[in-house]
C-alpha cells in the first residue's frame, strides 16, 4: 500500500511505496504552514487507510471467495470492490456531522474516503483537496491497473503484495521469465505478482522433479527429501506442492489455496478447523511417544513442542512461497547432478594423464585446473538440466491453462 506522511520542515504531503527493490517517493502538494499539525496528520492517517484498502481489494478478490450469494464473503468484497466509483464523491462530499449524528459507512474504503473529506473540510484549503482528489484517482488507478496484470509505475508495489488469485497475464509473464532461466531470476520478484509467478514456477518445479526422478529412480514427489540428504534445503513446502499437483490440483489451485489459508491465518481466521484437530491428535500422540520412550514418565514442557498453523510466512506467504519453490527447482538439480553423467570430452579437459607428465612438463597449477573442471562441469550440468526442464515443461504447457 502506499503510505502518506507530513513533511513538517517544507510543509509537504509525501506518499511513499515500495517497488521490490526498494522504496519510491513523490510530493503530492504543499500544506498550509499555519493548519495544526494534528489535522495533517489525521490527513495523512487516513489517506494511508484508504489506501490499504484499496489494495486489499486486489489482495482479496471476489473471485477467490468462491460464491457471490448475498451476504456471503465474495458478495461483500465485491460491494467493496464496487465502491471505487464513490471514492472520489465521498471525499470532495464527505457526510458531516449534523444534528449531533455522523453517518458513516459499513465500507472501510468508503468510510476512510469520507475521513478524509472531513479532514480536508476542516483545512478549508481548495489546492489541497484538489491535490489529494487526484492523488486518490491516481492510488485507485494502480490497483485497477494491478488487477489486469499491469505492473508499471505506482502498480509495481503490488510485488510485495499476498493475493489470493493470480492473474493470467502475470502468470504467462512469470513462464517466459522461468522459460529463460528455470532456476529463476530476480525480475520474478520485482516486477511480477508474486502469487501469479508462484503459479508459474509450480509448474516448473513439476518439470524439474519429473526430470530428477527420471534420472535418479525416485518418485517425483520424492526428490527433494532426497535432495535434502545431499543438501539442507527447504523442502516441506515444495514437496507439498508436488504432493497436490501429484493428486490432480492445478498449479493455480495448489498455490492460490494455500496463499489463501495463509491470508485467513494472517487476518485471525482458523480457515480449516478438522485439519487441525488432525494436528493436534497428530501432536498429542507424538508427545505421549517422545514421554515414554525420553523423559520417564515426566510431563513435557509445551514450549518445547510448536505447531504451525500454515507452511507460509502469514506475513509473506506468496513471496514465501515462491522463494521455496525456486529453492525446489535448485534442489532438483542438486539430486539430478549425482546421476547426470556428463561427456567428460565436452569439459575442455586434456587429454593427456597429468600423471605421465615427465620434469620439464609439470602441472604447478593442478589444484587451478581441478577447480576450473569442477567449475566448468557445475555450469554444463545446470544447462543440461535447464535443458531438460525447458523440454519436460513444453510437454506439460496444459497445466497452466
Amino acid at each position: 500500500m502506499t503510505r502518506y506522511s507530513v513533511d513538517p520542515n517544507r510543509h509537504e504531503l509525501i506518499a511513499t511505496w515500495g517497488t521490490g527493490e526498494g522504496d519510491l517517493a513523490t510530493r503530492i502538494t504543499a500544506l498550509p504552514a499555519d493548519a495544526p499539525s494534528a489535522t495533517l496528520l489525521r490527513l495523512a492517517g487516513v489517506l494511508t487507510r484508504l489506501s490499504e484498502a484499496a489494495w486489499r481489494t486486489y489482495t482479496h478478490p471476489a473471485s477467490a471467495a468462491g460464491s457471490l450469494e448475498p451476504d456471503t464473503e465474495g458478495w461483500r468484497r465485491e460491494q467493496e470492490r464496487d465502491t471505487f466509483s464513490d471514492v472520489a464523491e465521498a471525499v470532495a462530499a464527505p457526510n458531516l456531522p449534523h444534528g449531533g449524528l455522523l453517518t458513516v459507512s459499513y465500507s472501510p474504503l468508503l468510510e476512510s474516503a469520507h475521513q478524509a473529506g472531513r479532514a480536508l473540510h476542516a483545512l478549508d484549503e481548495p489546492e489541497l483537496t484538489k491535490a489529494v482528489l487526484a492523488e486518490t484517482v491516481a492510488e485507485l488507478t494502480a490497483v485497477e491497473s494491478a488487477e489486469l496484470g499491469n505492473l508499471t509505475g505506482r502498480a509495481q508495489q503490488a510485488v510485495l503484495l499476498s493475493r489470493e488469485d493470480a492473474s493470467p497475464v502475470q502468470v504467462a509473464a512469470a513462464d517466459h521469465l522461468l522459460e529463460q532461466n528455470p532456476f529463476g531470476s530476480l525480475a520474478l520478484f520485482s516486477d511480477i505478482d508474486p502469487t501469479a509467478a508462484a503459479v508459474a514456477a509450480a509448474h516448473w518445479l513439476a518439470a524439474a522433479a519429473e526430470v530428477a526422478a527420471d534420472a535418479s529412480g525416485h518418485d517425483a514427489t520424492a526428490v527433494l527429501l532426497e535432495a535434502d540428504n545431499i543438501e539442507d534445503l527447504p523442502h516441506q513446502t515444495p514437496t507439498l506442492v508436488l504432493e497436490l499437483l501429484d493428486a490432480g490440483h492445478t498449479p493455480h489451485d495448489a498455490v492460490t489455496g494455500l496463499v489463501r489459508h495463509a491470508l485467513h491465518i494472517a487476518d485471525g481466521l482458523l480457515p480449516d478447523p478438522a485439519g487441525l484437530r488432525e494436528q493436534l491428535e497428530d501432536l498429542d500422540g507424538a508427545l505421549d511417544d517422545y514421554t515414554e520412550d525420553y523423559t520417564d514418565d515426566e510431563e513435557t514442557d509445551p514450549e518445547d513442542t510448536g505447531l504451525r498453523l500454515t507452511p507460509l510466512d502469514p506475513r509473506r506467504p506468496a513471496r514465501d512461497l515462491l522463494e521455496d519453490l525456486l529453492a525446489g527447482i535448485h534442489g532438483c538439480w542438486v539430486l539430478h547432478t549425482e546421476y547426470d553423467d556428463l561427456d567428460e570430452e565436452h569439459l575442455g579437459t586434456d587429454d593427456a594423464d597429468p600423471d605421465d607428465a615427465g620434469p620439464d612438463d609439470a602441472h604447478p597449477d593442478d589444484a587451478d585446473l581441478d577447480d576450473e573442471r569442477a567449475a566448468q562441469h557445475r555450469r554444463q550440468s545446470r544447462e543440461n538440466f535447464a535443458r531438460l526442464v525447458r523440454e519436460t515443461a513444453a510437454r506439460h504447457r496444459d497445466r497452466l491453462l
